[in-house]
């Protein structure tokens, strides 16, 4: 994977996803059984602060905010397990244990003192809550972008069904609609480099495979109730069109401080309004 990712950094189209992509690390990480390093954009001076993404995504969906938190933070920006640039072997379980288990190791590796902050997005919010839990000495706030996952039930997708759930998920016009989906604004914020990053990684070795196994897992679900005890905040999107508003609501009925909703604003608050985050992020977590 590590060859494959430097092959593909020259030709990133977004010059904020190159940048980011050059400060990818690959660390050997112990406790799992595989030999295989994996990869963490690891950028700037300060206090740790974990930043985790969504489902079938990528470490480049920090683009815009990385830069914004590099004066105030020491970023650490995975690919969850399974998901982005992440080795993928054949051998492995896929689903939401082992991407926990990958992070404790992570955060087992972390080269750095005292507490660490976690901005989640989406299915990354429910990740953060659920390794707030396990890491409760580590992890002391939380930021949840759009998180999805806190409540409901796991749903696992039947044989089958999960290969072509994944197949589906590859054809390049349902990748250009989800990415759409995903802004505010997609007529005037998506082009070429946004579509490029949201397909990016499907060509590693071993996507629709992971996905698949992923799907059958039942994904996160249900990661709200009761939530872990540290501080913790969530932002929405006032123009998300993934998460309706009954998921919102049903989500805020958990929390302890009111959560916040950005105007002009989707399903992805960092990369609609990353100076907005910022701005939260230094408040919240500085």
């Amino acid at each position: 994977m590590k060859s494959l990712l430097d092959g593909l950094i020259p030709g990133l189209l977004d010059p904020q996803a190159r940048d980011l992509a050059m400060h990818v690390q690959w660390w050997p990480l112990q406790g799992l059984g595989l030999e295989t390093p994996f990869p963490v954009a690891v950028v700037g001076q300060g206090p740790p602060l974990l930043m985790l993404h969504g489902f079938d995504s990528s470490f480049l969906e920090f683009r815009r905010l990385a830069p914004l938190l590099t004066d105030r933070f020491q970023l650490f920006i995975p690919d969850l397990f399974g998901f982005g640039f992440s080795p993928r072997p054949p051998q492995a379980a896929y689903g939401p244990d082992a991407v926990l288990r990958h992070l404790d190791a992570l955060v087992a590796h972390l080269d750095a003192d005292g507490a660490i902050g976690v901005i989640g997005a989406s299915m990354g919010g429910a990740v953060a809550v659920e390794l707030a839990r396990r890491q409760p000495e580590r992890i002391h706030q939380l930021l949840l972008l759009a998180p999805a996952g806190l409540t409901g039930r796991p749903m696992p997708v039947p044989p089958l069904l999960d290969r072509l759930g994944a197949w589906f998920l590859g054809r390049p016009g349902v990748r250009r609609g989800l990415c759409r989906q995903a802004f505010a604004d997609p007529d005037g914020q998506v082009g070429p480099p946004e579509e490029q990053i949201a397909s990016l990684h499907l060509q590693c070795p071993g996507w629709a495979e992971a996905l698949a196994a992923f799907a059958r897992s039942g994904g996160f679900a249900g990661c709200g109730e009761p939530l872990p005890p540290q501080p913790l905040y969530v932002i929405w999107g006032a123009d998300d069109r993934i998460l309706r508003a009954p998921l919102k609501l049903a989500a805020e009925s958990l929390l302890q401080h009111p959560a916040e909703t950005f105007e002009a604003c989707g399903h992805l608050p960092h990369i609609d309004q990353p100076q907005q985050v910022a701005d939260r992020c230094l408040e919240l977590l500085g």
